[in-house]
């Protein structure tokens, strides 16, 4: 069974990050999104890749191909971008119609039972209950778990179950049949062929959809997002950092360093991730991403995330302060 992965998103909520990189790149817990998704799939015996590529799609095709020589990989591009259903509907040529598929976004990161998704004899949507139902694609179900409706953002929503962005697809050519029908009566929500609306049209056809609950779901498509995600995965009891000492310096776990880093008198942690070769001094980071190649000095960071081959110096006071004073250096 292929994996199909969608990655040709700008990522405008997470610039200027995603200015020089993709946002499925952007480093949580050690590593990039796109490698928490690959490596999660790949421990449950995946090993075919569809990759959509568009915005900086150069950067996610080496990187893989660097990284998991071992993985069968097939990299389309999607072009013009015109919403998930045609991502799927632009890798077409690379899809078995007689074979299940898997489908998980490119800045989701979720766990779940993935074996029962597997083997699920139906198409399968992972969903979660949300706040703002509004805002995403929801599904309606029976007492049995079955779909009985989708709705991509519904102005008034029935139901909080949200699509997280994972999908077992049980009938591939029942689905691209699906998106040529809403390709060619242009069917669009806010202008995209959605993934959504071609399950709502199979849904209307007889396809049997359940949904299965997801444990944790991280959409990384901005910064809060994002921080949380690193700290809940730092926070694994899988995650382990080799203990290493710095000079002057206190690590609180969780912390993720990566190599070549020299970091002196500083206070690191918790649930934070450093990139490679970066060089922390006289500073304090808490709940933050900092980027490889990096240098901090005399800083107090909390909640930042700092991108790679960045520069960040602050102010080393000297003072000298009488009687009822008050001075505000800012929060």
């Amino acid at each position: 069974m292929k994996v199909l992965i969608p990655v040709a998103g700008i990522g405008s909520k997470l610039r200027p990050h995603t200015h020089t990189q993709p946002k499925t790149l952007v480093p949580i817990a050690g590593k990039p999104i796109l490698a928490h998704i690959i490596d999660n799939f790949y421990a449950h015996g995946f090993d075919e890749f569809v990759f959509v590529l568009g915005y900086l799609g150069d950067k996610i095709e080496s990187y893989i191909k660097q990284n998991y020589p071992e993985l069968k990989t097939i990299f389309v591009t999607q072009e013009p971008r015109e919403g998930l259903a045609h991502a799927i509907w632009t890798a077409r040529e690379h899809l078995d119609p007689e074979e299940p598929l898997m489908i998980v976004l490119g800045d989701t990161i979720a766990t779940f039972n993935m074996q029962a998704m597997r083997n699920s004899p139906n198409t399968v949507v992972a969903v979660q209950k949300v706040e703002t139902p509004e805002q995403f694609g929801i599904v309606e179900t029976d007492a049995h778990g079955y779909v009985t409706k989708m709705t991509e953002k519904p102005l008034i929503p029935k139901s909080n179950l949200a699509l997280v962005g994972v999908y077992k697809i049980k009938h591939v050519g029942k689905l691209l049949t699906a998106i040529e029908h809403i390709i060619q009566n242009n069917l669009r929500s806010n202008n995209e062929y959605h993934l959504t609306d071609a399950l709502a049209y199979l849904l209307a056809q007889g396809e049997n959809i359940a949904i299965t609950m997801v444990d944790n779901w991280f959409d990384c498509g901005k910064k809060e997002t994002l921080l949380e995600a690193n700290a809940i995965l730092l926070n694994n009891p899988t995650f382990k950092v080799p203990p290493k000492d710095y000079l002057g310096t206190i690590i609180v776990p969780p912390v993720s360093i990566g190599q070549g880093c020299r970091i002196e008198h500083s206070i690191i942690g918790p649930n934070v991730a450093i990139g490679d070769n970066t060089t922390l001094r006289r500073s304090i980071v808490q709940n933050s991403i900092i980027g490889s190649y990096s240098e901090l000095e005399d800083v107090v960071l909390k909640a930042s995330v700092i991108g790679n081959d960045s520069s960040l110096k602050g102010m080393i006071q000297s003072l000298n302060i009488g009687d009822n004073t008050e001075i505000n250096f800012g929060k």
